[in-house]
Formats: C-alpha cells, sequence, structure tokens
C-alpha cells in the first residue's frame, strides 16, 4: 500500500488533497496511453463490468476534449493492471 499512497486516483486533480488512493477501496492501474499511472476506482463494480473494462474521458487522448481512452483487463497477467486499447470520440 505504501507505493499506493503516492499514486493519483483518475478523476482527481493532481494539487486537491486527497487525490490519492483510499483505505477499503479496490483500484485497478491504467498502464499505456493518456492515463498511463493513473489508478481507477473501481470499488462498486460488479464482476461484468470488471471483465468489460472502461472508456474513460480525457481531454489528452487522440480526440481532445470529447474523447474517451479505453482501458481493459490485462488478458494473461496481472488483474491488478488494465491496459490501454486505444482512443474513441
Amino acid at each position: 500500500m505504501d507505493k499506493l499512497i503516492r499514486r493519483r486516483v483518475y478523476g482527481a486533480d493532481h494539487d486537491e488533497p486527497g487525490s490519492g488512493p483510499r483505505t477499503g477501496h479496490a483500484y485497478r492501474e491504467l498502464v499505456g496511453g493518456p492515463l498511463d499511472g493513473l489508478l481507477l476506482d473501481v470499488t462498486e463494480w460488479n464482476t461484468g463490468q470488471l471483465a468489460a473494462g472502461a472508456a474513460l474521458p480525457t481531454e489528452i487522448g487522440a480526440f481532445r476534449p470529447g474523447g474517451r481512452s479505453t482501458y481493459g483487463p490485462r488478458r494473461a497477467g496481472d488483474g491488478a493492471y488494465w491496459d490501454w486499447r486505444g482512443d474513441i470520440r
């Protein structure tokens, strides 16, 4: 958990107090793409949602404002990591 304490959670401002992970929450680390290194809070997600991954709004992807970056579970590896699959409108 020490490593996670210094990490930022997706959706939190970088200078916002409490922008790191919270005790009792479940996270997936985003790997690659514009959101690389951020943590996604999946605490209340069900098994189907976790298997499907997510299209996360971001202004720093290929399509700028209004675009989304897609991330999903690593196929052969650690379920704690979600790999970037590309950007969509």
